[in-house]
């Protein structure tokens, strides 16, 4: 039981008390029925994962005592940052679940011409915890200490004049791209990589991407589906140039 590992929403200090979360409280003692003396993991997103001892058990609320903390370094040597085309249903979890298990940096869902969500106002700001919270589940299952943002959507417009920069290695997956990610040297710095949603990216969007410094790939022969693409576009990078 002791490998048991919950994200905490605030700092952690050696010696201390505090209070499970909603989410850690329940798994842990409704779920996996812990007891008074028993031990888990909490890490809070500063790279470390805190050793905590269950102290007291209410009827809604749980208390640990940090016990000790070990630094994680499982964190991939290569910074990538997603940007995603939103994509309807489960795929936008999907996505974003197996990108931060892949290693990325940072997500941030577009809205693009070929969306099929469009997100606004209190509607995006629930997305955007939702997504969130994705990720931090993700980090949960695959032992990162480090938890990737998942910003709050923009358009396609408002991310490339806020991001676009030729001090990084800007990429667009782009079924007539012609070049392959092997063609590429290992990057020293930043990798965005940019994916279009369940229809793609149109033309227009295409050309104002490579306007703004972005470098048409491809992956294989064959057209892949917008979460395929972005999970197997991070797997080829951290193949090539990276930790696996």
């Amino acid at each position: 039981m002791s490998n048991l590992r919950f994200h905490h929403p605030s700092a952690l200090t050696i010696g201390t008390h505090t209070a499970l979360s909603e989410n850690a409280m329940a798994h842990a003692v409704r779920v996996m029925r812990l007891k008074v003396g028993d031990t888990l993991h909490l890490f809070c997103g500063d790279g470390f994962d805190y050793a905590c001892a269950l102290t007291s058990i209410e009827k809604k609320s749980a208390q640990v005592e940090v016990l000790s903390r070990k630094a994680i370094e499982c964190e991939s040597p290569l910074s990538i940052r997603l940007l995603q085309g939103i994509s309807s249903g489960d795929r936008m979890d999907f996505t974003i679940q197996k990108a931060v298990e892949l290693g990325v940096t940072e997500i941030y869902p577009l809205s693009t011409e070929r969306c099929v969500t469009k997100l606004s106002g209190d509607r995006a700001e629930k997305r955007t915890e939702h997504w969130q919270g994705v990720a931090i589940a993700a980090c949960e299952q695959s032992g990162r200490a480090i938890v990737p943002t998942v910003h709050a959507p923009l358009s396609l417009v408002q991310c490339l004049g806020q991001h676009a920069s030729p001090e990084t290695l800007n990429l667009i997956l782009d079924p007539v791209g012609a070049q392959r990610l092997a063609s590429f040297s290992k990057p020293q710095q930043m990798i965005q990589l940019l994916i279009g949603p369940e229809g793609g990216l149109s033309a227009a969007e295409i050309a104002l991407a490579r306007q703004h410094h972005f470098q048409s790939i491809v992956i294989g022969p064959r057209i892949l589906r917008t979460e395929t693409a972005a999970l197997t576009a991070i797997a080829s990078m951290q193949a090539l140039w990276g930790d696996f």
